[in-house]
């Protein structure tokens, strides 16, 4: 197969479109941030805090619809074993998500002015639970990075018949460019136009996928055992603590992602943030109906009728890349270069917003507050470019690594779950909490999560839960084990930071062991939930500095 040319040059085109709204953002920030006197980290990573409703409503939504996105819901309703019930369970959850961030977390943390989700733990806790949890956070934005890629890079090799590594490491280089260029402001903006073209591109080739005359009504085979498998999926009763258990991992794990508050402290006001996700939560439904038709009209085709052949991708491995191979088979060449587009803009929105995330830790929780108190204004510009350019080299480098990139990033988005969501949520809404008990926390999440095993870590189950059977010689849990693990994180951080309070201002345990202050916090109060974080004024200049930055 010949390299398709015309595809080629409209995507060249697109990416020119892309660099130079990138471009022209840019220069809007540095005219913003002239006129308004911000400091550079300020601008670059969360543009002034001045992003409007529209352009934040925009900016949020694009940060989830990425290219893992688009390409892993179209391969879910087409796999038998998930279909459309599963795949429902997954944009539920995303849109909870957001519910959640505008209900719950929009007001408090866009309130203080904090510059990074960890800022809370930074001042509360010190540096060193600070570091930990910001390593967590860098390791789940890196390794988003290729998963948002991957989903690109296959689609292009397989409609423009160009090389993987050639398609990844060009759109890599583009969306680099432009957040060096702009920070916040090129993101927000080429979002913009990166999300309208995702919608409008989804929408032009569903009709041409649906009434080829290989596929047959979907409506029919939505429950009927036709070609395939009905493309409602499979749920049986044994899994269905799993489908719970993934739900609430997906809906609040995206709550310990700084990619999330990163768009939710930008906002101009709470109430423009609360906008925002309550908008993304509507949004992301609406982006989940053209991939669940292009789903079922692969899982409703004659493939054998197509210039595809037969097998079907399912009974070839290729589901993965069945979004591809449904534009190129199933719609005429020039819809399916459009549709390529598609891909393209929803992994550059996702991510830059990962490369940006990444910068925005890194530089704020890292190197201002731990590594250099006393870098200068002029510094930190620079720092945030290099930390842009090393994540998006190393995100992209890992590419190679298909299948270990998937593996670490289903690991990565269980850390942010049993790990990051229960402490951001206890050292916000509890002023009970403290370093012991974070501390506590964490190796509580660990201990159960490496004793419950994990098939794709390939970890043995030393501690089986209820319902935890022998299969094949390999212990299978079905319980909720990592909403198990999520909870009794939660627990340990309140009832060990009640504990040491106890301890250690009713004299038990001595003042000079005290390293995290607790005596200087409010005496013991009941494990009530309160407005916000309550600071402790211990007089340290480490947190002095980060008060000011925030």
């Amino acid at each position: 197969m010949a390299v398709n040319v015309p595809g080629v040059i409209v995507m060249v085109v697109f990416y020119l479109l892309v660099l130079g709204t990138g471009i022209w953002a840019s220069f809007k920030s540095r005219r913003k941030q002239k006129e308004s006197g911000a400091t550079g980290m300020e601008m670059v990573l969360l543009g002034n805090r001045s992003i409007n409703v529209v352009v934040g409503v925009f900016t949020m939504t694009a940060t989830w619809v990425g290219g893992g996105f688009i390409t892993g819901t179209v391969e879910m309703v087409y796999t038998p074993s998930m279909g459309l019930t599963w795949t429902l369970v997954l944009l539920i959850a995303y849109s909870t998500t957001f519910v959640l961030g505008g209900l719950v977390f929009a007001k408090p943390m866009r309130d203080r002015n904090f510059v990074t989700m960890l800022d809370p733990f930074q001042i509360k806790y010190g540096n060193v639970m600070t570091t930990a949890l910001s390593l967590v956070s860098l390791f789940i934005d890196v390794i988003w990075v290729p998963t948002t890629l991957m989903g690109l890079g296959g689609t292009m090799s397989v409609v423009l018949d160009l090389p993987f590594s050639l398609c990844i490491w060009i759109s890599a280089a583009v969306v680099i460019t432009y957040t060096l260029m702009g920070g916040l402001y090129s993101v927000a903006y080429t979002d913009v136009i990166q999300l309208v073209l995702i919608f409008c591109s989804l929408w032009v080739c569903v009709p041409f996928a649906l009434t080829n005359p290989s596929t047959l009504d979907i409506s029919q085979t939505l429950m009927n055992n036709t070609l395939n498998a009905p493309w409602i999926g499979q749920l049986e009763m044994k899994n269905i603590w799993i489908m719970i258990d993934d739900f609430l991992n997906f809906a609040l794990g995206g709550l310990a992602c700084q990619v999330v508050f990163q768009r939710i402290l930008s906002a101009s006001s709470s109430t423009t943030a609360k906008i925002s996700c309550f908008s993304a939560a509507f949004f992301i439904l609406v982006f989940g109906v053209p991939l669940i038709l292009l789903g079922a009209a692969a899982s409703s085709t004659d493939w054998n009728q197509t210039t595809y052949g037969s097998p079907s991708p399912y009974e070839r491995g290729e589901a993965a890349i069945v979004l591809p191979i449904t534009l190129q088979h199933l719609t005429p060449t020039f819809i399916s270069i459009i549709g390529i587009g598609c891909v393209a803009a929803a992994a550059m929105s996702s991510g830059d917003s990962a490369l940006l995330s990444a910068a925005s830790v890194f530089t704020s929780n890292i190197y201002k507050n731990i590594l250099r108190p006393q870098a200068s204004q002029r510094e930190i510009p620079w720092v945030i470019r290099a930390s842009v350019v090393v994540v998006g080299v190393v995100g992209t480098s890992l590419t190679y690594f298909r299948n270990s990139v998937i593996v670490f990033w289903f690991f990565g988005s269980e850390m942010g779950y049993i790990i990051v969501f229960p402490q951001l949520f206890c050292v916000l809404f509890f002023n009970i909490s403290n370093g012991y008990g974070a501390i506590m926390g964490v190796l509580v999440a660990l201990m159960l999560k490496l004793l419950s095993g994990d098939p794709l870590l390939g970890l043995e189950s030393v501690l089986h839960f209820p319902g935890c059977t022998l299969e094949d010689g390999v212990y299978v849990q079905y319980a909720p084990v990592k909403t198990i693990s999520m909870l009794s994180s939660f627990a340990a951080i309140l009832l060990f930071s009640y504990l040491a309070s106890v301890l250690f201002n009713k004299g038990v345990l001595p003042e000079k062991w005290d390293v995290y202050k607790v005596k200087a916090q409010h005496s013991p109060v009941p494990l009530s939930p309160v407005g916000g974080v309550t600071e402790e004024d211990e007089g340290k200049t480490e947190d002095q500095n980060l008060c000011e930055v925030s």
